[in-house]
């Protein structure tokens, strides 16, 4: 989840009168944002592993995946994900190679190899026989992606904070 903003209302909420609904301003300083990356344990229902970050950068990512890797070293990981460029990168395809004990030669990235383009990338990271691997969900299924729905949640939560 991208761009998490800070805002704050120019004015307050007007309350409730007789003949009259809540009014809330329309109108918000913005206080910059914040990058949210995180992970949903889906079959313990937890998030796991959220680091908040000033940028979503492939290096981000791949350090965000690290991190979470890190949390149990040994486990089979299924990260599901959109088709974001940072989500079918070159370090990203390195990280799974080392972690999974792969010695292919990789190639040379836009020239040759699995590191060729995004498409033959984003095969090596889905293969099922990796310990560690990627499933893409197409284009406008987010509410395929569980951690999708839980930032929803979140975001719905801090607008009724405001």
């Amino acid at each position: 989840m991208s761009g998490i903003q800070a805002l704050e209302r120019i004015h307050p909420t007007l309350p409730m009168r007789p003949k009259r609904v809540e009014r809330m301003e329309f109108e918000d300083i913005r206080h910059g944002t914040q990058t949210l990356l995180a992970n949903w344990h889906v079959a313990k229902g937890l998030l796991l592993n959220p680091t908040i970050g000033a940028t979503r950068t492939e290096e981000d990512f791949k350090n965000h995946i690290v991190q979470t890797l890190d949390t149990d070293p040994a486990s089979g990981w299924i990260f599901i994900v959109d088709r974001l460029n940072i989500h079918q990168s070159e370090s990203l395809v390195r990280l799974v190679a080392q972690h999974c004990g792969i010695q292919t030669d990789l190639g040379i990235k836009h020239k040759i190899g699995i590191l060729k383009s995004m498409a033959t990338r984003a095969a090596f990271l889905s293969d099922s026989s990796h310990r560690i691997r990627f499933v893409y969900i197409p284009k406008h299924t987010s509410w395929l992606n569980q951690i999708e729905c839980w930032c929803e949640h979140l975001d719905a939560a801090l607008t009724q904070a405001r």
